[in-house]
């Protein structure tokens, strides 16, 4: 990943700032602390990642501000992208993803921030933790890895190198060991009661035919008392029937009986109504006459009603009326407050402008003046245009031939530390060659001890096996011992019953009984015995498998150090194969640059074009000084443009308040002449004096309406009286109809209710002379409910005699399926044990970081070489001796760890006894080791290289060699970016991102 440019938009400490990175290849980022140089760096990882160093989302915010946005361009794989992030607070955020193309940029954006996300990471090939731990070498970080305890390196490294995936790997190989060794001691204990179950299969045969038998007989025989049941139900049906039909004839009796009690109460009613309703008719003169006054008074009471409404609208229309002209003189008098007030302001405006338009001889004067210095501003800006681009391309030039020189001497340094390493690896090849072999024979023999620990081990697993049955039998052996002694003791008693048929026991059957019992318990008490002898040779046995175990596992201690070793051996021989070619050729490549150096003949066309640029600079004779001051005279005289267009201003409003001003002056006089005439003339007014006249010709009076609303409220009683004489001349010939129709009704009934009398007297006798057989049917369902539940009991016997027939047969097949099982169970264990054992840190975990060692250790001292003067030299150690007490060399073991030893002129010695210069060059080597090490595993190249650390700790000549490992290094990288705020060390960079800190947020400034 190359950047090409970064737009920040209230990002931390920025508001608006912009950095172009084209052309930059080594450059510093200087400014003093707190300005914002490491913000800048974050806001690379936030565009990209959506990560940074600020705890909640939010905080990336600048404060006060309520958006953030951070557009940023690079190249990676020869394409050319840009990641635009925005955020606001307190909300959500937006991702786009864009891709360069021909005709533009075009969206790879996916469905969501987290698509998008995806979408990036498959473009650029580096998540957040492994650019972090690689091209970012952030602030205060640089030595986490060092300060670490030893033993915890190790497990850093791992996790640096993603190893944490295989720890998964080991927890789910052992989760399904421990699941298949569950398995099969379920399947063991299955297949021991599977073959218990299947004794039982003779027996429970011989049981089905005998229940067969049984069943067969009492079918026959209650199959012939079905039959005598069920002519005597023929003749208890009939019975049945015709006791039905004597109920239902007492209950039409009982009917008739009741509808003749109602028939006669209604004829009493009726006989009722018919003598009110004559009283009510001998009235009928005066019922009509007050009726009549009635009607009368209500006449006179609509015509008073009528008065009332017209009074009550012409009053309201009157009031109504009144209120629309009150509302129109009200509106008329604000208009004309209103046009008062312009006029006034209209009048002051023009005092106003008279005192801007007398300053116009003063302006006239300036704006010469500024004319003539633009003049000046423009021709110079002119000279710049042409400077400018050739002093970018001196310093291009120069800078160039800056990182030539020092990519000459890096070069020469690192040939001379390879020379010193390959002729160090020389001497030591006789060596490596036999302490090979020795280590070789060892690991041969301890590979036979550890086939001959595999099968020790699964002979105690076979061992623990078995004891585990033996106890099961102990236990089923022992429960039948207690069932046994407690069926002798129930024989002790003189009456006691046959435990398996519970049948009284005579003299002869008793001693049978005892006899087979008590042989019964001798037997199985000899099998007590037997299991438990078994048991304790087992026992013997896995005490002495396990001191055998434990003796060979302390053998078997050194084994991973050896293989360990022989690897770092084999390594170290390998290494030596080819020394003697590349010695002579880095030889010759020294002598070639040393030449170089010495004579000064290196990037020639760099160093003519440079004395050409010199020259042509010198005639067109351009001064920044010049420049400047001619900017600020023309920032003098500036004031002038802006009076010169306030007078223009005051011109035209002036010609436009002249006219406005008579407009106002009539306007204001008409407002007048209409209020006056709205109060007296016009058509309201003189439509309320008309509503008035209305209302005296109408002569409505309240009194005498309330007076006639009171005899009409008198008089109301006749309506009513009158419509009940009506109703009560409609209804008198009905009812005399309807107490004839009742009478006739009546007599039926009783004719119908003797008929049903007579129907109960001949059913009464015909049941008295037929007999009951309810006894005789009661007594035959008895025997047949008695006998079906006997043949209930045989046949569920049966049943379950042909179900435990069928679960036997089962079972067989069940058994020889589980063997199965039980075999590929036992395989599955063996296998994810032996694959969580690879899984495991001592397995490929431990192979893969031995493997990366090497590497890491041979780029640090490369690395290292150049910063120390080939003075330091880092080994990493991963194992060391330890013991367990004081005893012999029985005891010593190996522990894991991660030793980290440098090698100076007074000798090897641990990292943490050495200052804090020469700390430093370590963790920065080791680091930037580190960098190119989990670059290469990501899949991506490292071609930028962002250097976020103090210098404090160095001294001038560590610092000077820093600087030269940095441009040693550069060749290797596409862009380095180094942060500081030392002076001496950001001079020593052509190219500087200088940050400074304002009242408007963190400033950028590009000095090349």
């Amino acid at each position: 990943m190359i950047p090409v440019q970064l737009i920040l938009k209230n990002f931390l400490s920025y508001r608006d700032a912009t950095l172009d990175f084209s052309g930059l290849h080594t450059a510093c980022i200087c400014g003093s602390n707190g300005a914002g140089k490491s913000s800048l760096l974050e806001a690379i990882t936030w565009s990209i990642w959506g990560q940074s160093r600020a705890a909640v989302d939010d905080d990336v915010i600048h404060s006060g501000a309520k958006e953030v946005r951070v557009d940023f361009t690079f190249h990676s794989s020869q394409q050319k992208y840009r990641v635009i992030r925005t955020r606001m607070r307190g909300g959500t955020g937006v991702l786009e993803f864009q891709i360069e193309t021909p005709s533009g940029f075009r969206p790879l954006t996916g469905k969501g921030v987290r698509a998008t996300q995806d979408v990036i990471l498959q473009h650029i090939k580096l998540d957040y933790d492994t650019f972090i731990n690689s091209a970012y070498l952030r602030q205060g970080r640089a030595d986490e890895f060092m300060l670490k305890r030893p033993n915890e390196r190790k497990e850093i490294l791992a996790e640096l190198l993603k190893l944490n995936q295989y720890d998964q790997l080991e927890e789910r190989a052992k989760d399904s060991s421990k699941q298949y060794k569950g398995r099969v001691e379920e399947l063991e204990r299955s297949l021991d009661n599977i073959q218990l179950q299947l004794q039982q299969r003779e027996t429970t045969e011989a049981q089905r035919k005998e229940l067969e038998v049984e069943l067969n007989n009492l079918q026959q025989t209650q199959a012939f008392d079905h039959v005598q049941l069920q002519s005597l139900q023929v003749v208890q049906h009939q019975r049945q029937n015709w006791e039905q039909q004597l109920s239902f004839v007492r209950q039409q009796y009982q009917n008739l009986s009741q509808d003749s009690d109602r028939l006669q109460q209604d004829q009493l009613a009726v006989k009722v109504q018919l003598a009110d309703l004559e009283a009510l008719l001998t009235q009928e003169a005066q019922i009509k006459a007050g009726y009549a006054e009635y009607q009368s008074l209500q006449t006179q009471e609509e015509a008073f009603s009528a008065k009332f409404e017209q009074h009550t609208r012409a009053t309201g229309l009157k009031q109504q009326k009144q209120q629309q002209l009150n509302q129109e003189i009200q509106l008329l008098e604000r208009q004309l407050q209103q046009a008062q007030a312009q006029l006034e302001a209209l009048e002051q405006q023009e005092r106003e402008i008279q005192q801007t338009l007398a300053k116009s001889p003063e302006i006239e004067a300036a704006l010469s003046q500024s004319l003539a210095a633009r003049k000046q501003v423009a021709d110079l800006d002119q000279l710049q245009m042409q400077v400018t681009p050739l002093l970018q391309q001196r310093a291009n030039l120069q800078n160039q031939l800056d990182r030539a020189h020092a990519s000459l001497m890096a070069r020469l340094e690192q040939l001379q530390s390879t020379e010193n390493q390959l002729q160090s690896q020389q001497r030591r090849q006789p060596q490596l060659q036999q302490a090979v072999l020795e280590v070789a024979s060892q690991i041969e023999e301890l590979d036979k001890k550890r086939v001959y620990l595999q099968r020790v081990q699964e002979k105690g697993q076979e061992r623990r096996h078995f004891i585990e049955r033996l106890q099961a039998h102990q236990r089923d052996y022992e429960r039948l011992l207690g069932e046994l002694e407690q069926k002798l003791q129930m024989l002790q008693n003189p009456n006691a019953l046959c435990p398996l048929c519970e049948r009284p026991l005579d003299e002869h059957h008793w001693n049978r009984v005892v006899e087979k019992t008590q042989v019964e318990y001798q037997d199985t008490e000899g099998q007590v015995w037997v299991v438990r002898e078994q048991k304790a040779v087992s026992d013997r046995e896995i005490q002495v498998l396990r001191q055998e175990y434990r003796e060979i596992s302390q053998e078997l201690a050194v084994y991973d150090s050896l293989r360990e070793q022989r690897g770092q051996l084999a390594a170290q021989l390998q290494a030596t194969t080819d020394v003697q070619e590349e010695l002579q050729k880095i030889v010759a490549e020294k002598e070639h640059l040393e030449r170089s150096l010495q004579s000064g003949d290196y990037a020639p066309a760099q160093q003519a074009e440079i004395q050409q640029l010199d020259q042509y600079l010198q005639q067109l004779n351009y001064s920044e000084k010049d420049h400047s001051l001619a900017r600020s005279e023309v920032e003098r005289w500036r004031w002038a443009e802006i009076k010169q267009g306030q007078i223009k201003d005051a011109a035209k409003r002036q010609a436009q308040l002249a006219a406005r001003k008579p407009e106002l002056q009539a306007n204001i006089a008409q407002l007048q002449a209409k209020i006056t005439k709205s109060q007296t003339d016009s058509d309201i007014a003189q439509q309320i004096a008309a509503l008035e006249k209305q209302i005296i010709e109408l002569n409505y009076s309240s009194e005498q309406h309330n007076k006639l609303r009171q005899s009409v409220r008198e008089f109301q009683p006749w309506q009513l009286r009158y419509q009940q004489l009506l109703s009560a001349q409609q209804q008198y010939p009905q009812l005399q109809t309807r107490l004839q129709e009742l009478q006739e009704s009546l007599n039926i009934r009783l004719t119908e209710r003797q008929n049903f009398a007579n129907q109960i007297e001949s059913i009464v006798k015909q049941l008295a002379d037929s007999a009951n057989p309810s006894a005789q049917i009661q007594a035959l369902e008895d025997k047949l409910a008695s006998r079906r539940q006997q043949l209930d009991d045989k046949i569920a016997q049966l049943g379950r005699l042909e179900q435990l027939i069928h679960q036997l047969e089962t079972l067989q097949i069940q058994c020889q399926q589980e063997q199965e099982q039980l075999q590929n169970c036992k395989k599955q264990q063996r296998v994810y044990q032996e694959l969580a054992q690879a899984f495991g840190k001592n397995g490929i975990q431990a192979l893969m970081i031995e493997n990366v060692l090497p590497q890491l250790e041979a780029q640090t001292n490369q690395l290292l070489s150049r910063l120390s003067a080939n003075q330091l030299h880092v080994q990493f150690v991963t194992q060391k001796a330890g013991r367990s007490g004081k005893s012999s060399k029985k005891n010593v073991k190996l522990i894991d760890t991660l030793d980290i030893l440098i090698a100076d002129a007074r000798g090897t010695r641990a990292y943490e006894t050495y200052s804090g210069g020469e700390a430093f060059r370590i963790n920065f080597a080791i680091r930037l080791a580190l960098a190119k090490l989990l670059a290469q595993r990501a899949g991506a190249a490292l071609q930028l290289l962002i250097i976020d650390e103090g210098f404090g700790t160095q001294d001038a000549e560590g610092c000077d060699r820093l600087i030269a490992s940095i441009n040693a290094i550069s060749a290797d990288f596409a862009c380095i970016l180094t942060v500081t705020h030392m002076p001496h060390l950001k001079e020593a960079f052509q190219t500087r991102i200088e940050v400074s800190k304002t009242q408007q947020g963190s400033q950028l400034q590009l000095l090349i």
